[in-house]
């Protein structure tokens, strides 16, 4: 009797700790027993096209394939007052929105729950795009909010034989050599790339996505922070970042891999920093495996967040520990390439990698010139157990992306290297469908220069 009192008087007490920091936790489960789904018939949470990935290149279907078991989730949901927001089968886990520290309680005592953790302080909310300069909002992009206005056209000798007219982007794709592979009709055709970001604001109106949304290249949307299939009315972040692969302003602005086809998923939320992002970036990379992308490019990094007490340390950046780490290792196992974006604190006090960057088996992003220099603000490695990172460097110093006023401009940031590589990666895995993932990540990394 004694230890019963002693377990319910525990259970109260985290309980009321949770609830007084936190509003929103990830539960964790133990197992995925009972579950409905069957290894056996993936048709039945597996496009077929991801089965078709799997089968190409002889990657077995397992139990991380399976979704989270209904009944673990229901009963979550029914333990009070609690919405379920997000869920991750390769994490195993849930996100979910309470105040009732009595539904915490009883979902703690759940014999199938292995952990309840507070994640985030306050209730998400869809944000409009920022304006620049004002708010705490600025925080986490304030290095790619400063967009200038494009200059003359660069261009150099040569170029009259390429197929398109790059204008401001030629020197950018050319460091790569990426005229080539367009020359030769390596554009993105029939290749689906994700792009996870912080929404994609007014794609569906400027100028660089005509050719995109002409032909409805753009296949899902989604938002895992307000829950919601639109996307347009958030940070315009995502959808730089998606201008710099899908762009064709014809004699001005060419992304990378402009005949891709997309999904976008908005897993940022710009109001805060809390890791329950990190939870949003697994769901996301989970989707796009499911719906059968072939790549994802995502321009997030997290180490810091509001509150300082869920903070990374450097000795987190091994690949293994934070989730969204452990998430991006997954999307490769699964056959996904993911190209992640170095971050922008190669002049502050923190200058290492951040998560999910710092994971093995993915490609991370540096920043360079178009003359091949670093810039000052890359981030720099190596991950805490030795791997050398970034993998390799794109144009992320003065890069042309659309601007959210519907001009081109340039402006810095990893967030910018990284879709330009992403999209370069997409073309090269085009040409090559015979190799897996892992080796067109070997074949780029091995091409750079030391």
């Amino acid at each position: 009797m004694k230890k019963n009192i002693l377990f319910v008087f525990l259970l109260l007490l985290i309980g009321d700790g949770l609830s007084a920091q936190f509003t929103r936790y990830i539960i964790k489960f133990k197992n995925k027993g009972t579950s409905p789904y069957s290894i056996a018939t993936p048709s039945t949470y597996l496009s077929s096209k991801a089965i078709a990935r799997r089968t190409a290149y002889s990657i077995a279907i397992d139990s991380a394939d399976l979704p989270i078991t209904p009944r673990y989730i229901d009963s979550v949901r029914l333990a009070g007052t609690v919405t379920i927001l997000n869920a991750s089968k390769w994490l195993n886990q849930v996100s979910i929105q309470t105040s009732d520290a009595a539904a915490l309680n009883k979902i703690s005592s759940l014999t199938f729950v292995q952990s309840v953790t507070g994640i985030a302080a306050r209730t998400a909310t869809p944000n409009a795009e920022p304006t620049i300069g004002l708010g705490p909002v600025q925080e986490k992009f304030a290095l790619e909010r400063r967009l200038n206005q494009s200059g003359p056209l660069q261009r150099t000798d040569n170029t009259a034989a390429d197929f398109y007219s790059y204008g401001n982007t030629y020197n950018e794709i050319h460091l790569h050599n990426g005229e080539f592979l367009h020359n030769i009709g390596m554009r993105g055709q029939n290749m689906l790339i994700a792009v996870l970001d912080a929404g994609f604001y007014h794609y569906t109106t400027l100028s660089a996505f005509d050719s995109i949304n002409t032909n409805n290249q753009v296949l899902q949307t989604w938002d895992f922070v307000a829950r919601e299939a639109s996307v347009i009315e958030d940070d315009s972040h995502g959808m730089s970042c998606f201008s710099a692969i899908g762009g064709n302003i014809p004699g001005t602005f060419v992304g990378t891999s402009p005949k891709a086809n997309f999904v976008l998923y908005r897993t940022e939320d710009t109001n805060s920093e809390y890791p329950i992002e990190e939870h949003n970036w697994a769901s996301g990379a989970e989707r796009a495996d499911s719906i059968g992308a072939d790549i994802i490019s995502s321009s997030l990094g997290y180490n810091t967040f509001d509150n300082s007490s869920l903070d990374h340390t450097y000795a987190d950046m091994n690949g293994r520990t934070n989730m969204s780490s452990r998430a991006a290792v997954m999307a490769s196992r699964k056959g996904l390439l993911s190209f992640i974006a170095q971050g922008n604190d190669g002049g502050d006090s923190w200058h290492y990698v951040a998560s999910p960057a710092d994971a093995d088996s993915i490609v991370a992003v540096g920043a360079v010139t178009t003359s091949g220099s670093v810039g000052s603000f890359s981030s720099y490695g190596p991950s805490y157990d030795g791997r050398i990172k970034p993998e390799v460097a794109a144009v992320g110093v003065n890069a042309f992306v659309q601007n959210p006023n519907n001009t081109i401009g340039s402006g810095n940031g990893t967030s910018y290297a990284t879709p330009k590589m992403a999209g370069l990666g997409t073309c090269l895995w085009q040409a090559f469908p015979e190799f897996n993932n892992m080796s067109i990540r070997d074949a780029l990394i091995k091409s750079g220069n030391i």
